[in-house]
């Protein structure tokens, strides 16, 4: 791979070197168990930046498919079980749009789960909510996590955990953000009211960019 292939932007540095190592474990064979070269071969190989490659390596492990131990190096894990993470993992390494395709779909299934609180009979559950919010500054997916969970859909919900493995390496700082209680007061108290159009104006402030 040559060093200009990984200077358009950091996000296509990264599928670059996601998609070297993938090709670097199908062409040596390598199956779960089997040791990769290190943060630093890599780096030395791809003439890259160790911080690029530490960041690919970190989305890898996020998603199950390699581990760290220490003092012995980094390790293939066996995910063919894990059939969802395989395929979204294929996906984000062979589509250049992956990432806006991965943010998208990360909204579809916010608003799904926020369609079906408004059907369902949360009242309580999301007063509590409310009441956690006055006391304490919350993260976006702390927050977008009890709201999932109020949907009672447990494939609803492990989904969008799966798929936001993905969403928190590609929109860290938006996933980690503390936005003003007032925002998602706001959301909570729509959803209390059972005000569709305030509910998506509400969403809307906090969603991802």
């Amino acid at each position: 791979m040559s060093d200009s292939s990984l200077t358009t932007t950091q996000s296509k540095v990264y599928i670059e070197i996601l998609r070297h190592i993938r090709a670097y474990i199908a062409e040596k064979q390598l199956s779960y168990g089997d040791k990769i070269p290190s943060e630093r071969e890599f780096a030395e190989k791809l003439k890259v930046g160790r911080s690029s490659v530490r960041e690919a390596l970190r989305a890898l492990e996020l998603l199950g498919m390699i581990e760290t131990r220490r003092g012995e190096g980094t390790f293939l894990k066996d995910f063919r079980e894990h059939s969802l993470i395989e395929l979204l993992g294929t996906f984000i390494l062979e589509d250049s749009k992956a990432v806006g395709d991965i943010i998208e779909m990360n909204s579809l299934l916010e608003h799904n789960a926020l369609q079906l609180i408004l059907k369902g009979d949360q009242e309580r559950e999301l007063k509590l909510l409310a009441a956690k919010l006055n006391n304490n500054s919350v993260t976006r997916y702390e927050f977008m996590k009890e709201l999932i969970l109020l949907t009672n859909n447990y494939l609803l919900f492990r989904i969008w955990s799966v798929l936001n493995e993905y969403v928190t390496f590609v929109c860290e700082n938006d996933q980690e953000k503390v936005y003003p209680n007032s925002n998602l007061e706001m959301l909570v108290t729509a959803l209390l009211k059972k005000e569709q159009k305030e509910v998506l104006a509400a969403y809307e402030a906090v969603s991802l960019k």
